[in-house]
């Protein structure tokens, strides 16, 4: 059983099975730049920061097969948390697959993620697929606020000057 969410109509989020979520979103850049703007510690920076009023003050990204990365985020009233991981694979321009995990402050489940960047007309069709290791799990971080976190960064991302 599949449900999908859709929170503009540029990305749509859904869900299959018990375990998994499929983020797809359209940018207007080729695939080597939204790639670029997914590896890139000085893009991610700037682009991935959730709703309005949030910094990532520390973005480390080895962009390297096992390569490790941390993600800070502040809303600068004293909340926030981070993110760890290691990247598993990385095929410049079309293709990456890392596994994470969020700290509040205990570390989340391992979230196995692949994404692949296509050429779509002029532009890239994005596709994230996130494996959990359960349901509840998936149902915890969905109550997350995430999807409108992760649209408001892609806003944010398609405003940049990529290509």
């Amino acid at each position: 059983m599949s449900s999908t969410h859709t929170a503009n109509p540029r990305m749509t989020l859904t869900t299959e099975g018990d375990t998994h979520v499929v983020v797809t979103r359209r940018f207007n850049a080729s695939p080597e730049a939204v790639y670029r703007a997914h590896t890139e510690p000085a893009i991610i920076q700037r682009w991935l920061l959730g709703p309005d009023g949030w910094t990532m003050p520390v973005c480390i990204h080895e962009n390297r097969p096992g390569g490790k990365f941390r993600y800070e985020w502040s809303n600068g009233k004293g909340q926030g948390f981070y993110i760890t991981g290691e990247l598993i694979a990385l095929e410049p321009g079309s293709r990456i697959v890392h596994v994470e995990r969020m700290h509040l402050p205990d570390p989340t489940p391992d979230n196995h993620i692949e994404t692949t960047f296509r050429r779509d007309g002029n532009g890239t069709l994005m596709t994230m697929r996130m494996t959990l290791p359960d349901a509840k799990t998936r149902a915890q971080m969905l109550a997350t606020g995430m999807e409108r976190g992760m649209e408001a960064s892609y806003v944010r991302l398609e405003g940049l000057q990529l290509d």
